[in-house]
């Protein structure tokens, strides 16, 4: 009888649910929900609709009973640094406020009052990222200190939708890992740092590994879904995930996991929290097994899906793709300066930085794309080369994963500006390493080396060389 587990995967534009089982030596993965996400404007705030959100994960658990394929286990794996607010009676407490809002602006320097740039980046080897949970808080502090003195408890967003699930808390900590707040020599809340803050020691829930078993469903949710499972904590934060899922097991491998955003690395075993890889804007967080994900964020395909919607009306991501591939246009921008963040048109904002450069003004969505998608490649390009500087080590190649992965034009660039090979796939890369760990903790890998080999047999890998 085939052995069945479930992935929630929730990404910044939407969410799906991943059944896997293992057959013939492969992993068999059937996408059987697919659901919709955005942020939202709620008074002057954008937010997560959380409650809908929840609503499409029980939907998608029910599909599993109407396929009567019940998985043996489920996890739930979602973007980093956002959270909520439960009071004493775990009610929520105001909005899941989304990364995007304003909320953080100057707030970096609020913290810089009382820790430095230079000790907070050697105490967490966290990349400054003016939406990371530490600058959420901050602003929570300045703000709106009524909401944070009743808190009882903070949850990152899938530690939330897990707690629902199950009734019980706790934080995962690959995901904890990107407030900002965790100590990655003890790989623990950071108690002083916490304090010299001024955060509530209290609404911190103990840290747990990938891997963990966090309970079986309550009784409730299991009668709405018609069964019972256990919840297995994956890597919550989806980079986490993906970066699980690269099917090399060699450390001379970059990996980029391209969608929303383009986190693009190597796996260390101890963190770099050095002044170079502050100075490189590099971060160090959290990865399966006690390992680090030593990378860099890198704005990614949000440009090209905010000017698809603004501009792209029915064409495809691989239409928008091939027009980009026709044009002749050279300049560049840079694709992690803010005002790419969430500007009011990202269309107008790109031909504003090309116009201020002195560089020739894209015209049309062809252009806009390959004005992107050139500058990404560069972006990969300059990052491989700061890597090895840095790590003193030779990549000989690159592994994209993800859904960016399917770009071929941008594959094609990035081989050809970064001088090695590119590999690309699996396109699913974060369901599959959502259900890795939890396949790992049930014993059908031994450990994430043997899951890597099966993950590269199981999905097409394609090469693009330089």
């Amino acid at each position: 009888m085939e052995k069945y587990y479930l992935a929630v995967d929730i990404g910044a534009s939407g969410g799906r649910h991943m059944l896997a089982h293992r057959q013939g030596g492969k992993i068999i993965l059937e996408e059987i929900y697919r659901f919709p996400n955005e942020m939202i404007r709620c008074g002057n705030e954008k937010v997560w609709d959380v409650d809908r959100l929840f609503s499409e994960i029980i939907t998608g658990m029910k599909r599993c009973a109407e396929l009567s394929r019940i998985p043996v286990s489920m996890g739930i794996d979602t973007w980093g640094v956002d959270f909520v607010l439960l009071d004493g009676q775990d009610r929520r407490i105001g909005e899941a406020v989304a990364y995007r809002d304003e909320r953080t602006r100057g707030m970096d320097e609020k913290v810089y009052e009382i820790i430095s740039k230079e000790e907070l980046y050697a105490r967490t080897g966290i990349q400054k990222q003016i939406y990371n949970t530490i600058y959420q808080l901050t602003a929570l502090k300045e703000k709106k200190p009524r909401e944070l003195a009743r808190a009882a408890r903070l949850l990152m967003i899938p530690d939330y939708f897990h707690f629902l699930l199950t009734g019980k808390a706790a934080t995962e900590y690959t995901n904890a890992t990107t407030t900002q707040l965790v100590n990655p020599v003890t790989r623990d809340w950071d108690e002083e740092l916490i304090a010299r803050l001024q955060f509530p020691r209290s609404v911190f829930q103990k840290i747990v590994k990938p891997g963990t078993e966090l309970g079986a469903l309550r009784e409730e949710i299991a009668g709405q879904v018609g069964y019972s499972c256990r919840v297995v904590l994956p890597a919550t934060h989806d980079t986490g995930s993906a970066v699980m899922a690269v099917p090399a097991n060699t450390g001379s491998v970059l990996y980029i996991s391209s969608g929303t955003w383009s986190l693009m690395g190597t796996e260390l075993e101890e963190a770099d929290c050095g002044r170079e890889s502050m100075l490189h804007n590099l971060t160090n967080e959290g990865g399966y097994n006690d390992r680090f994900r030593y990378l860099k964020n890198i704005m990614g395909l949000w440009m090209i899906q905010s000017v698809k919607k603004e501009t792209g009306g029915r064409l495809g991501f691989g239409e928008i793709c091939q027009m980009a591939s026709e044009c002749g246009i050279s300049s560049l921008v840079d694709c992690n300066d803010d005002r790419f963040l969430a500007p009011e048109n990202m269309t107008e904002e790109i031909k504003a930085a090309c116009r201020e450069t002195g560089q020739r003004v894209p015209e049309g969505i062809g252009e806009t794309a390959a004005v992107i998608y050139n500058s990404l490649a560069k972006c990969y390009a300059d990052t491989r080369r700061e890597l090895e500087e840095i790590t003193g080590k030779r990549y000989e190649s690159i592994h994209i994963v993800g859904g960016g992965s399917n770009a071929d034009y941008l594959n094609r660039l990035t081989a050809r500006s970064a001088g090695v090979p590119v590999y690309t796939g699996p396109t699913e890369a974060t369901a599959i390493g959502n259900l890795t760990a939890q396949m790992i903790e049930a014993g059908e890998f031994t450990d994430l080396y043997e899951a890597r080999s099966c993950i590269f047999e199981s999905f097409g890998v394609k090469k693009y060389e330089p």
